[in-house]
Formats: structure tokens, C-alpha cells, sequence
């Protein structure tokens, strides 16, 4: 997938970190008219190639004794092999996937967002993949509703929950029960108002006089982002960082496993990924997007790839300009989700690097939730 970068909202919403976005995406929480729940699935699917192991509570009961299996949870920055490994304990463990990746909510945004080939799924059932339109705002809170169900739905009918991707704030939403601020029309066009008059610098002195901390950790150019967090801290009365939930037990008892490589490697990985992604059709699939409506939606065209064709399309910067300012981009982000992911201490990290780390995976994941049922 490509990478992404921070976000705010409107109506009940919350700012939203996305892989596959370079600039402040606004990211609205109203649940309304919107599921998210589709699965793209072939007939006869459901089982193929899948392995039963149960997962039980953490500590203990496979599946079939009475207890819901407990999800896995594969996070990381972006280009580690996330998606590689989620497939494997997926098809190893009989699992079904949900998606965490902002980016791959959207119809038709596949090159650009690293999306895996309904072809290369193995029949394993995927969910929270193509669920929006291009013209449509994805949302964290939408997403948790969505998502939510998808677990416990999985749960429910005795598979495994492997939850992959690399959204930040997605994954806190759906592991930790977050609960977003209340919003206010008024006091949002207040700030709306002082960005376009005043432009962002004027949003961040501004901020940076009512939460300091906040602006220092918010980019100066978020202006989307910088509005939701003076609105917050005016309709709070406490810092922007207050809202966020504290960290405790994962929801479910969800095993989190994390995804990691060397730094030189991972450049690597990702300017190789980049190349691919150019040469295997994204301007093309950008420009078929763009018939779709991708220039009024408010989050996919800002998303890193996208955002650059968009700008090569307009005759901004020459192609091979589009494609560094990808890298960039991507490479910027993914120093943003490591740091958010390194700081929570319920990661259990594994070396994308490692020839074995399914086996390094599958050890984790069985010492922490459950007896292996299967017989090799």
C-alpha cells in the first residue's frame, strides 16, 4: 500500500491518520449511510485452503469448546510485508481478513494503494475492501461501526479475525473503543472561517496559543486537522490530546502483532514499490478515476500517488517528479507510523526480513491465544 498522512473531520468526527494520504485529510464520523461491511467473496470460498486452528481467550480454549476465537491484529508501517503475513495466518490459522487500510476502503483505488488482487486472496474472505466510492469521505467512526461488526461476525461464526493494516488512528478506534469528541457547526466554521481568510499559518498561531503541545504535534500545513483540534479544545475545554483513549486491554483480547524492517530496507522496499506502482498503471487508473468523481471527493484524492498524478495531470510537475514526490511522501509517513505504533506497548513486533517469521508469527500468536488443534 502506499502511505498516508494525518486528517481531520466534520460533523462527529475525528482526526484520522491514513495510509495513502500525503496532505490534512478531513474524515467525517457520521455513521449514516454507510456499512462497510461487504466482502468480496467467489462461491465456494468460505474454507479454501484454510487450516483449523482455533483461537481461543488469550490463554487459553480453541475454538469449539464455547469460546470466540480471539482476532489478530498485523500493524505496522507501510511496505514491511503485512499484508503477505495477515494472508498466511489467515489461510494457517482459518481465519478471514479485515481490512485497516483507509485507502483500500475506495472502489477502484488498487495500484496506487497496494491493494491484493481478488485473484491472490486465496479464497479466503476479505472485508472493508472497496466499501466507497471516490466521491465519498471515509470515516473513522464509520469505519469502527463497520469494522466492529465484521469481528464479531467472524467471531461468531468460529473463524479467526485477522485484522491488517496500517491506519493509526483506524486501528485505535477499533481496538480501543474510541469515543470521538462532540462536534459544533458554528465553532468549526469559526476556524474554517480564519483558514480561509487568514490561511493555515494564522490556524496554527492559533493553536499553537490555545494547545501548544498540539501544534507542535500536528504539521503546520494540516490545516483540516488543525481546525479539529481548536475546535476540540474549544468545546472541551481540555487539551486535543485528552480525547484520545488511554490504552488498556485490546478490544476482543486482540493479539497485536507488528511488522517491521531495517530502515535502509524499508526506502528500499518502498522506492521499488513506487517504481512498480507507476510503471504498472497509476496514472492510468487515475485518470479512469477521475470519471468517477475523484476530484470531488475530499479523502481519496489527496492520497499519496493519486495526489501527485493529479498534479502531473495538471501540469504541475513532470512524471518523474510525480513519482519522488511518492516516495517522499510514502517514506515520510511511514517514519510517522512507526513512531505511533513503536509507542504501544501491546505490540508484539516480528521482522518482516525473516524468512520465518510466519513461523516466528504463528509461535507468538499460539503462546498468547491458544492451543494449536491442528496436526501437521
Amino acid at each position: 500500500m502506499t502511505a498516508s498522512g494525518p486528517a481531520a473531520e466534520q460533523p462527529g468526527t475525528e482526526v484520522c491518520e491514513l495510509p495513502g494520504t500525503e496532505a490534512a485529510v478531513q474524515l467525517r464520523t457520521e455513521v449514516a449511510g454507510w456499512s462497510g461491511t461487504e466482502a468480496r467473496r467467489e462461491p465456494g470460498t468460505e474454507a479454501a485452503g484454510q487450516v483449523g486452528i482455533g483461537l481461543g481467550p488469550v490463554g487459553g480454549l480453541p475454538s469449539g469448546t464455547g469460546e470466540l476465537p480471539v482476532p489478530i491484529a498485523v500493524v505496522g508501517p507501510t511496505a514491511t510485508g503485512k499484508s503477505d503475513l495477515a494472508l498466511e495466518l489467515a489461510q494457517r490459522l482459518g481465519g478471514e481478513i479485515v481490512n485497516i487500510d483507509a485507502m483500500q476502503l475506495y472502489r477502484g483505488m488498487d495500484i496506487g494503494t497496494a491493494k491484493l488482487p481478488l485473484a491472490h486472496r486465496r479464497g479466503i474472505p476479505h472485508h472493508q475492501l472497496d466499501v466507497l466510492d471516490v466521491t465519498e469521505t471515509a470515516t473513522v467512526a464509520a469505519y469502527q461501526a463497520a469494522a466492529a461488526a465484521d469481528v464479531e461476525a467472524i467471531r461468531a461464526r468460529g473463524r479467526v479475525p485477522v485484522v491488517v493494516g496500517g491506519s493509526m488512528m483506524y486501528v485505535q478506534a477499533l481496538l480501543d473503543r474510541w469515543e470521538f469528541p462532540a462536534t459544533d457547526p458554528m465553532v468549526r466554521a469559526k476556524w474554517e472561517a480564519l483558514l480561509a481568510e487568514s490561511g493555515v499559518a494564522a490556524v496554527h498561531a492559533a493553536l499553537r496559543e490555545a494547545d501548544p503541545v498540539a501544534a507542535a504535534t500536528i504539521l503546520p500545513t494540516d490545516g483540516r486537522r488543525l481546525v479539529r483540534a481548536l475546535e476540540v479544545v474549544e468545546l472541551t475545554g481540555r487539551p486535543f490530546a485528552a480525547s484520545q483513549p488511554r490504552i488498556g486491554e485490546p478490544r476482543w483480547g486482540t493479539i497485536i502483532v507488528g511488522v517491521d524492517r531495517e530502515t535502509s530496507e524499508l526506502d528500499d522496499r518502498i522506492a521499488r514499490r513506487t517504481a512498480a506502482m507507476f510503471a504498472g498503471g497509476l496514472v492510468d487508473e487515475v485518470r479512469g478515476l477521475l470519471d468517477r468523481g475523484l476530484r470531488e471527493g475530499q479523502t481519496a484524492r489527496r492520497a499519496i500517488g493519486y495526489a501527485q498524478v493529479l498534479a502531473y495531470l495538471d501540469n504541475e510537475y513532470d512524471l518523474n517528479h510525480a513519482q519522488e514526490r511518492t516516495f517522499i511522501g510514502t517514506r515520510r509517513y511511514v517514519r510517522r507510523q512507526r513512531s505511533w505504533f513503536r509507542r504501544d506497548p501491546r505490540v508484539h513486533w516480528v521482522p518482516g526480513a525473516d524468512p520465518q517469521v510466519i513461523d516466528t508469527a504463528l509461535t507468538l500468536v499460539r503462546t498468547l491465544g491458544a492451543r494449536d488443534t491442528h496436526t501437521e
